[in-house]
C-alpha cells in the first residue's frame, strides 16, 4: 500500500471521526420548559360551554367566494356572536374594541407596564366555500363525531380566533390582567386577498404610527408522521412567508391563415417551447439561504442514525440534502421558487393558423429571491423575442422579509415556548409559510413576524384544508385554548427566560 493510499484513508477516517463527533455532540434548539399540565391552576380546561361557542362559531356562514362576493351580513352576525359568547372581554375596562372598514375588528388589551411594546395576535373571520362538495356531516352544523368538530373553518382560521378569544377571557375570569399591551386583528376577507379587510387595519396601525414587539398570524402547523426517521411531532414555525407572481407569456407575431398553407412555425408552436423550457429547467435550489437548514437542524437530535448524521453535518452533505428535497413536490417547494403552468389559450377554429397564443406560469417565490429576479430568469430561459412577457400586477405578492429565531428572539421564543409547554413531545422548527396570510399587510410593524397555528396535522389531514370534512379534536381544541393564553403569558416578560412559571408569577 503506497503512501498516497494510507493519507487518503487517514483523511477520510479523520474526516468521520469530525463527522461522528459532531452528530453526537449536536446541539439541542429546543427550548427548556415546563410542561403544561391539568393540576396547575392556570391551565385551561375545555368545557361543555366552550365547546359549545366553537361549534356556534362554525354555524355562521362567514364565506368569502371573491373580493366582491363575501358573506357580509353574516360577518356582522359573527360580530355580535363575539360579544354574547365573550361578555367579560366585551365589559372590560381594560379591552378597547373597533370595527374597522364596518366589518373587520380590532381589539386593544391594556397591560399593566405601558414601557412593554405591545404585540400583535392574528386570524381571520372568513372562510372559504363549500359549493359542490359533500361532505359526510353538513359542513355549518358544528357536529361533533367520535371526539372530532366538524365545520367549515375548524382549521382555518375559526379555531386560532376562537382560541385567542377564549383564553383572553380566561385571564379576565381568573383576574390575571396582561403586563404587556396586545392588540388582537380579525379580518373579514383573508381568504380572498385581505384588502378590505388587513389592508384597512394596516392602515389603521400607520395612522396610529404603532410598532409591534412581534407578530402571530395563522400559518403552519404542527406535523405527524411528516418527516421520515423522526418519531417526534414536527411544530413548524413560519418565519417567512412565500411571494407569487403571474407571468403572462403572449406570442402573435406569426401571420393568421387557411391551415392548409401553414407556416413553418405557429404562434401555439412558439409558446409552448416556451413553456417547455421553463418547466424543464426549475429555478435554482435556494436552500441554505433561508429557515429550511434551521428547520432541519432543529429536528437533529430526534432523527434517527443515518438522517441524523447527515443532518449534523450539512456542510458536508448540503448539495445531496438540497437534491433529495428537490425530488417530492412538498419539500421542493420549501427550497426554491417553484413554477407551475396553471392556464394556456389560443386558436379561434379548428382550420385557422392561431392569431395568438397566451399561457399563464405561477411562480411561488422563495423568501431569498425577488420577483424581478424570477422573470428576468424566464426571459433568459426562453430568449425569443416573439414571446412578451409581462407581469399580471394585480397578482404579485411579494416575499416576505425572513424573521429571526435565535434562542434569544423574543418573538419566536415566546411562541416556541408556549409550543413546548402545550406539546412537550414536539420538536419545533422554523420554516417557510408557502401559502399566503394577512400578515403580508403589516411588515412595516414588526421584524418579528411569525406564522402558526397549533393544528395537529396528520398526512391525511392536509387535503381538508379548503377541502372536505374540515375538522379539528376537541383534545386539540384544549390545547389551542391552552397555547394562545402561553402565549400571553410569555409574552408579559420582559426578556426571554429559562422556564415559563404557572399562576404564581404571573
Amino acid at each position: 500500500m503506497g503512501s498516497a493510499t494510507i493519507f487518503s484513508i487517514l483523511v477520510v477516517l479523520g474526516l468521520l471521526t469530525v463527522m461522528l463527533i459532531r452528530t453526537v455532540t449536536f446541539p439541542s434548539h429546543q427550548p427548556d420548559v415546563g410542561e403544561c399540565s391539568p393540576d396547575d391552576v392556570d391551565f385551561v380546561e375545555l368545557t361543555e360551554e366552550m365547546i359549545g361557542r366553537f361549534q356556534s362559531a362554525l354555524r355562521i356562514k362567514t364565506v368569502s367566494w371573491t373580493p366582491t362576493q363575501v358573506s357580509l351580513p353574516e360577518t356582522l352576525e359573527f360580530h355580535k356572536f363575539l360579544e354574547k359568547a365573550f361578555p367579560l372581554i366585551h365589559s372590560s375596562k381594560l379591552v378597547q374594541r373597533e370595527t374597522v372598514h364596518t366589518h373587520s375588528l380590532l381589539y386593544r388589551v391594556q397591560g399593566s407596564n405601558p414601557s412593554l411594546k405591545p404585540y400583535l395576535l392574528m386570524a381571520h373571520i372568513d372562510v372559504v366555500p363549500v359549493d359542490q362538495q359533500t361532505w359526510e356531516v353538513p359542513p355549518f352544523e358544528g357536529r361533533i363525531v367520535d371526539g372530532f368538530l366538524y365545520g367549515r373553518g375548524a382549521m382555518d382560521n375559526k379555531n386560532s380566533l376562537m382560541g385567542i378569544m377564549e383564553a383572553l377571557e380566561f385571564r379576565l375570569k381568573k383576574g390575571l390582567p396582561p403586563v404587556r399591551a396586545f392588540y388582537m386583528a380579525f379580518g373579514h376577507d383573508e381568504e380572498v386577498n385581505g384588502r378590505q379587510g388587513a389592508k384597512f387595519i394596516s392602515d389603521v396601525f400607520a395612522e396610529r404610527k404603532l410598532q409591534f414587539e412581534f407578530i402571530l398570524d395563522e400559518g403552519t402547523t404542527i406535523l405527524m408522521d411528516s418527516f421520515r426517521g423522526v418519531d417526534a411531532p414536527v411544530a413548524i414555525i413560519g418565519v417567512a412567508e412565500k411571494g407569487a407572481v403571474y407571468v403572462n407569456l403572449t406570442v402573435d407575431s406569426i401571420p393568421t391563415g387557411h391551415s392548409s398553407m401553414p407556416p413553418k412555425e405557429s404562434n401555439i408552436g412558439v409558446l409552448a417551447k416556451a413553456l417547455a423550457r421553463i418547466e424543464e429547467n426549475p429555478l435554482p435550489s435556494m436552500f441554505g439561504t433561508g429557515p429550511e437548514k434551521g428547520l432541519l437542524e432543529a429536528v437533529a437530535t430526534e432523527a434517527e442514525f443515518p438522517l441524523k448524521f447527515v443532518i449534523t453535518n450539512l456542510w458536508f452533505f448540503r448539495p445531496i440534502v438540497s437534491w433529495i428535497m428537490s425530488m417530492k413536490p412538498q419539500t421542493n417547494a420549501l427550497v426554491r421558487t417553484t413554477t407551475a403552468v396553471t392556464m394556456v389559450g389560443g386558436g379561434t377554429k379548428t382550420n385557422v393558423i392561431p392569431p395568438s397564443a397566451w399561457g399563464i406560469v405561477n411562480h411561488r417565490i422563495h423568501p431569498s429571491q425577488t420577483v424581478e429576479e424570477v422573470v428576468e430568469y424566464d426571459r433568459q430561459l426562453i430568449q425569443d423575442e416573439r414571446v412578451t412577457i409581462t407581469i399580471l400586477e394585480d397578482a404579485v405578492i411579494f416575499p416576505s422579509p425572513l424573521s429571526p429565531y435565535e434562542d434569544d428572539t423574543f418573538g419566536y421564543m415566546s411562541i416556541a415556548r408556549s409550543v413546548k409547554q402545550v406539546f412537550p413531545s414536539a420538536v419545533v422548527a422554523p420554516g417557510i409559510m408557502i401559502a399566503n396570510t394577512d400578515s403580508r399587510f403589516y411588515w412595516d410593524f414588526s421584524k418579528q413576524i411569525y406564522r402558526f397555528c397549533p393544528t395537529v396535522m396528520y398526512p391525511t389531514d392536509m387535503a381538508r384544508f379548503h377541502g372536505l370534512n374540515e375538522r379539528i379534536s376537541l383534545d386539540n381544541l384544549q390545547q389551542t385554548v391552552n397555547f394562545f393564553y402561553h402565549v400571553t403569558a410569555n409574552a408579559d416578560r420582559e426578556r426571554i427566560e429559562p422556564k415559563h412559571a404557572h399562576s404564581g408569577e404571573l
